[in-house]
């Protein structure tokens, strides 16, 4: 029409509802019409006349009155066309602003009561400085975006009305049905175009990310385009030259080394995905150096490879002894696997757990092993380990990952079959990254390490052929069910005579050769040996041992540096002090004299075995035990249940029935600065206390050992084979032993047992017989 002012527009007016579209005056749209209800309002009014176009608040098909905004626009219909499809296309311009101010009909199509709203076209000096605000804006919005229409910054610079600039500017952003409608909303044409200036901001800042955003990707594209054009070239060059590609040159090295080697169908068949997938893939793509790193790894493991073992057990056997000393129990073990190897064939490889203290020779046992086996040797220290991927190893997911410590050890040696020690396995640890003693259940399981799975490897590998061996100074913090798979040897700490004979076998030709002296230069006799082990060392192995020797033979070589060294020198137990200075450590013997209240009693530590004497002091008072000396709960109640048998024998052993009323007592274990527990010494304290209250002296060359119970009966203890000895090493001539140990006796070396008087017991009236100088009253005898 030419001119849509002089459209009358009635204040009741049939409402078409619009689905996500704002219809602003003066704007010609067209409209798709398809709802039963508006093709029946659009066929009554027909063209030229005038309704009422408002927004729905909802997507719904049949909206209600409250799924309408309050305020549209009057517009006149310019336009039918009836589509083949049933539909309709309406061509709308918009007239005026209405506000509903109340609904009259829903059927058959919606009619309101409006109010029309004339706007004020007046321009003033703030409206003409917001319009060229907002046309500065809009002009950037254009030099940005090439979708935006040129044709509607040229109509802005031409509308002078600031109402219609605004409403004009609106309908051509893209923004959402509430911000438009917000727009149509407000009245005041300068407050609109403020409005507009907001949105328009808000677009320039949007149009300007998405320009960097994609000036960064055009840029990158490029790089790529032309390194890739570049890198053809360069393949165009090779192939002239005659030289290959890198790339394929790779390529072809896995799929030799893949039909070269023999490897299980699963991982055949993960190496083959591979290689078809580094071949596609271009070499500066970052996921070429992880898939290439997965086969190298997957193609140099001993899938099928394995060392061929030494079966002779005669042979075995004396590399055994060539490398270590007595350490029986273990040898046996190796040589019975050997045995079955043997006869049988393949077998499963056992799995061993040596503990003891330290410097017995755990480690070195392992080597030794793998020695005599003729297999190839892997350790790893699990000590303070605590991430669970170090034996599973890391997803190819995580940058950097690689195989755990087992398949990396077993791609270092480049067999299927090693001995594999596991060191320190009781210092292992746990975090939020695991428990890695959870992961070695599966490694140490013969039912199930056959399938072995590395997370880096996706692929099963067999480590049924492995030896694996363990190693722990206390199996208190190995989990239980850790335990559950293997088998336990124990070595304990070594006895005098075999430090002795180590030390002269290997320890002495060791330093001395390490410390550049020869065997001519330098003799250690026996007892300087025996002197290092009794006055400067104190452990059940011998790495103090062999720090000492190392350090005379140090002395020795700077005497040869100086060339003052003219004839072999001879250590013995008269010049050990000068090489080691004053003696560190006292021994203890027998005592001189017998006394009242004191007991030799027998004890084994970290160290070996030890005389531990025990004395107790009767004194006037109300029957109150003291125990000094740093002793545990376990000795403590031994020394109660010790007071307790004499209490219920006292008539028998000539003492008042109520003698513990009047008498306080106290029992004290010298060295109070070292602690000590265990039930072991419950015999001595026995006889300490009896000795203080009959006034009794104990004799001073007997020993004993032994749990005691209320009933006086003498249990089993442990540790008798270093106890005999520390017995014999002090002086001792009669050793008192429960009858239950008669068996650890077989431990005991011959020279000791003869040198002597062992007596076996299972009661204290049998240990009550010899221990005094002064027999007590016959009545015992009865009991």
């Amino acid at each position: 029409m030419e001119n849509i002012e002089q459209v009358d527009i009635s204040t009741v007016l049939p409402i078409l509802p619009l689905k996500n579209t704002v219809i602003y005056p003066y704007m010609m749209v067209p409209l798709t019409v398809g709802r039963e209800k508006s093709i029946k309002l659009i066929n009554d009014l027909g063209a030229n006349k005038v309704l009422g176009l408002i927004s729905q608040t909802t997507d719904l098909e049949d909206p209600e009155f409250t799924d309408l905004y309050s305020m549209g626009t009057a517009a006149i219909i310019l336009k039918i066309m009836r589509m083949p499809d049933g539909t309709m296309s309406v061509i709308v311009q918009g007239l005026k602003r209405i506000i509903v101010k109340s609904w009259l009909d829903k059927e058959p199509y919606f009619k309101a009561e409006v109010e029309i709203i004339n706007e004020d076209e007046m321009e003033t000096i703030e409206s003409e400085g917001v319009k060229r605000h907002v046309i500065s804006l809009l002009e950037k919005v254009v030099s940005i975006s090439p979708d935006f229409s040129r044709e509607v910054y040229v109509a802005a610079i031409n509308t002078d009305n600031p109402g219609r600039l605004a409403d004009l500017i609106t309908s051509n952003l893209n923004l959402k049905l509430s911000e438009r409608q917000q727009i149509l909303e407000t009245l005041k044409p300068v407050k609109r175009l403020l409005l507009v200036s907001e949105f328009l901001q808000k677009e320039i800042e949007i149009l300007e990310v998405a320009d960097k955003i994609q000036s960064q990707v055009k840029e990158e594209l490029s790089k790529a385009q032309r390194q890739a054009i570049l890198r053809e070239q360069l393949k165009a060059i090779q192939r002239e030259l005659g030289e290959a590609d890198d790339k394929n040159m790779e390529v072809t090295e896995f799929r030799k080394k893949l039909n070269k080697i023999e490897l299980p169908e699963q991982a055949k068949a993960l190496a083959e995905r591979e290689i078809e997938k580094l071949e596609r893939m271009p070499t500066y793509a970052a996921e070429y150096i992880v898939s290439r790193t997965y086969l190298d790894w997957l193609l140099s493991l001993p899938w099928k490879t394995a060392s061929t073992d030494n079966l002779s057990i005669k042979e075995a056997s004396t590399i055994l002894d060539e490398d270590h000393y007595n350490l029986e129990k273990p040898k046996e073990r190796i040589l019975d696997f050997l045995a079955v190897r043997k006869l049988k064939g393949q077998t499963k490889g056992p799995i061993l757990c040596f503990v003891g203290p330290p410097g017995v020779g755990k480690t070195s046992l392992g080597q030794s092993i793998a020695r005599s086996m003729n297999r190839k040797f892997i350790r790893i220290s699990l000590g303070g380990m605590r991430d669970e991927a170090e034996i599973r190893g890391h997803r190819r997911t995580y940058v950097g990952a690689i195989p755990g410590r087992i398949i990396q050890g077993l791609r270092n040696v480049g067999v299927n079959n090693p001995v594999f020690m596991l060191d320190e396995i009781d210092k292992i640890g746990m975090d939020f990254r695991g428990d890695p003693s959870a992961a070695l259940l599966e490694v140490l399981d013969p039912e199930q390490n056959y399938s072995f799975t590395d997370h880096y490897l996706e692929a099963p590998f067999d480590l049924s052929s492995i030896f694996f061996i363990l190693t722990a100074n206390l199996m208190d913090t190995v989990p239980p069910a850790l335990r559950d798979r293997m088998e336990v040897i124990e070595l304990p700490g070594y006895t005098e005579p075999e430090k002795v004979e180590i030390a002269r076998r290997y320890l002495v030709p060791k330093q001395v050769k390490e410390n550049g002296l020869s065997i001519e230069e330098v003799e250690v006799y026996d007892d300087a040996l025996q002197d290092i082990i009794r006055f400067y060392t104190r452990e059940a192995g011998v790495r103090n041992l062999e720090r000492s020797i190392a350090r005379i033979c140090r002395k020795i070589a700077r005497l040869k540096a100086e060339d003052t060294l003219t004839q072999l020198i001879k250590v013995d137990s008269t010049n050990l002090s000068n090489y080691l200075g004053v003696r560190r450590y006292r021994l203890e013997e027998a005592q001189e004299k017998s006394e009242i209240g004191v007991a030799t009693g027998l004890a084994v530590t970290s160290a070996g075995g030890e005389v531990l004497l025990i004395e107790t002091a009767q004194m006037e008072g109300k029957g109150v035990l003291s125990l000094t000396g740093q002793l545990g709960e376990v000795m403590q109640e031994s020394a109660k249940a010790g007071l307790t048998y004499i209490r219920t024998r006292a008539k028998e052993m000539g003492l008042a029935i109520n003698f513990y009323e009047s008498k306080d007592l106290h029992i004290h274990v010298p060295e109070g600065a070292i602690p000590k527990d265990g039930p072991s010494a419950g015999i001595a304290i026995a006889v300490s206390v009896l000795s203080s209250l009959t006034r009794k002296p104990i004799r001073k060359d007997v020993a004993m050992t032994g749990e005691i119970t209320l009933r006086g009966k003498v249990l089993s203890v442990g540790g008798i084979k270093e106890k005999v000895m520390a017995a014999q090493r002090a002086g001792i001539k009669k050793v008192i032993i429960p009858l239950e140990n008669e068996k650890d006796l077989e431990e005991v070396p011959a020279f000791i047992k003869e040198s002597l008087n062992i007596k076996l017991v299972k009661h204290m009236d049998e240990v009550l017989t010899d221990v005094f100088e002064i027999d007590l009253p016959s009545e015992i005898d009865k009991g």
